[in-house]
């Protein structure tokens, strides 16, 4: 059963993945990354994993990552295997604070340089939370800090205005607790009354390793880059249907 606290929830897992295991997932992507596949994935780019409806995927881009960005949407199958063993040993933990997850989607690798960021959206509990599976949480987990810069951050809020539909008490016929909450579709800088919703900011900055929870109902971007390099994989924890 599926509650909003979960969906609007923060944590962490220590220790996600281990020294050594931090130093394989580096070595794997700085093998992976040759100058032109740095180039395919950054700035030649034209995909992304952001969609805005009704938009073009460039325009996708230019609202999340104004500053562009390295996504590798499929990772090398060592370092896929690695993280998904990582998840699987931290599942223990995870169930503590979002009991519904019942499996991680496919690993993302994302590289942020000077100026680059990503800004506060909402990545929603899928494109219909009434279909199977359903999306609980982000998870980002840091293999390398950037000398200055590059903080993640979530924003709560306590507007209404972002939220679109209540769901009946008997929602959970629908794999919902009674009266679930769904926020609007939309929630990013593409729409102006997100971009004015009033929002508190926090702020964090994880041992290299730790595992980064947020809900999907929860507005999560990073801060600008000011020195160096953040190298991080990501991914999102779903709750399948039984």
């Amino acid at each position: 059963m599926i509650h909003i606290a979960e969906t609007v929830a923060v944590g962490s897992v220590e220790g996600f993945v281990d020294t050594e295991e931090r130093d394989q997932l580096a070595a794997m992507m700085n093998d992976f990354l040759s100058d032109e596949a740095r180039l395919r994935f950054g700035a030649r780019r034209a995909n992304s994993i952001h969609e805005i409806p009704g938009r073009s995927k460039e325009q996708a881009m230019a609202v999340y990552e104004p500053a562009g960005r390295i996504e590798v949407p499929r990772i090398p199958d060592r370092a896929e295997a690695l993280l998904q063993h990582a998840f699987d040993r931290a599942r223990p933990a995870l169930s503590r604070v979002m009991p519904s997850i019942t499996a991680c989607r496919p690993w993302t690798y994302v590289e942020y340089g000077p100026g680059q960021h990503i800004t506060g959206h909402l990545d929603g509990i899928a494109p219909d939370p009434l279909a199977w599976p359903r999306q609980i949480a982000g998870i980002s987990v840091v293999i390398r800090e950037a000398e200055a810069g590059g903080a993640f951050y979530v924003e709560s809020t306590s507007s209404g205005r972002l939220w679109n539909t209540r769901l009946d008490p008997d929602a959970q016929e629908q794999g919902y607790a009674g009266g679930m909450w769904l926020a609007h579709d939309g929630a990013d800088h593409s729409a102006d009354w997100y971009s004015a919703m009033p929002r508190t900011r926090w702020s964090v900055s994880p041992a290299p390793g730790t595992a980064l929870l947020y809900g999907s109902q929860l507005t999560h971007g990073t801060k600008p880059v000011s020195l160096g390099r953040v190298a991080k994989f990501i991914s999102w924890l779903i709750a399948e249907k039984n």
